[in-house]
C-alpha cells in the first residue's frame, strides 16, 4: 500500500464513482482513497497457480473463486479493498445491487510483498476480521516457499500455523482442497526483495 493521493476526505459514495472511471484500482479506508501499487510477476503467478488448480480439485463442492478484480466491502470500518484471492461459498452477497462489490468471502488470501506485508499481518487481517463469513486468512511470501494461515475456530478466536519448505502443502482448512508447494510455485523466481 503506498501514500493516500491527497488529504481530502471523500464520502464512500464518492469513491465508488470516481473508482468507475479511474484507470487505476483503489482502495478506500474511512474516507480516504489510497492508490494500490502495481504486482510483481511473482505475485501474478502465484495467484495464478493457486487459482488455476482450485476448481479442478473441488470436485462438486458449492465455492467460487475470485481473483484482485473483484472489491470487497468491509462495514464495519468503511473500507473498499480488492483481495488478491477470495474464496466464496454459495452465491456472492452484493453490497446494494452492485455486482462488483462482495460481502461474503470466506477464505481470503493476499500475496506478501516488501511494501504491503506489514499492513497484510496487522491492519488488513483486522479488518478482514469483522467480516462474519470470513474463516480462513492465508498470507503467501513470494520471497521464499513460505506462508501464513490463520483459521477461525469456533470460539471465534484464529489458530496461526506458519509453513515453509519445498516440500510442503497449503492444505486449507474450512474447504477441502490441497496444493503442494511445488504447484504452488511453480515458475517462481525468488527475489528476495519482496
Amino acid at each position: 500500500m503506498i501514500a493516500q493521493i491527497d488529504s481530502k476526505y471523500y464520502t464512500s459514495k464518492e469513491y465508488l464513482q470516481l473508482e468507475e472511471i479511474s484507470e487505476t484500482k483503489n482502495e478506500y479506508l474511512n474516507g480516504e482513497i489510497i492508490p494500490m501499487a502495481g504486482g510483481t510477476t511473482n505475485h501474478n503467478k502465484l495467484a495464478l497457480n493457486f487459482c488455476r488448480a482450485f476448481p479442478l480439485t473441488i470436485n462438486d463442492q458449492d465455492y467460487d473463486i475470485y481473483m484482485n478484480d473483484v472489491k470487497l466491502s468491509i462495514p464495519e470500518y468503511q473500507i473498499y479493498t480488492y483481495p488478491d484471492i477470495m474464496i466464496i461459498e454459495g452465491e456472492p452477497s452484493y453490497e446494494s445491487n452492485n455486482s462488483t462489490i462482495v460481502t461474503n468471502p470466506k477464505i481470503i488470501i493476499e500475496i506478501l510483498s516488501s511494501s504491503t506485508q506489514h499492513y497484510d499481518r496487522h491492519n488488513k487481517f483486522r479488518f478482514y476480521r469483522s467480516l462474519p463469513t470470513l474463516q480462513e486468512y492465508i498470507l503467501i511470501s513470494q520471497s521464499s516457499y513460505y506462508l501464513e494461515q490463520f483459521v477461525k475456530q469456533d470460539d471465534q478466536q484464529w489458530l496461526f500455523k506458519a509453513t515453509e519448505g519445498e516440500d510442503n502443502h497449503l492444505c486449507l482448512k474450512t474447504v477441502d482442497y490441497s496444493i503442494s508447494f511445488t504447484n504452488l510455485y511453480h515458475r517462481i523466481k525468488f527475489d528476495t526483495s519482496n
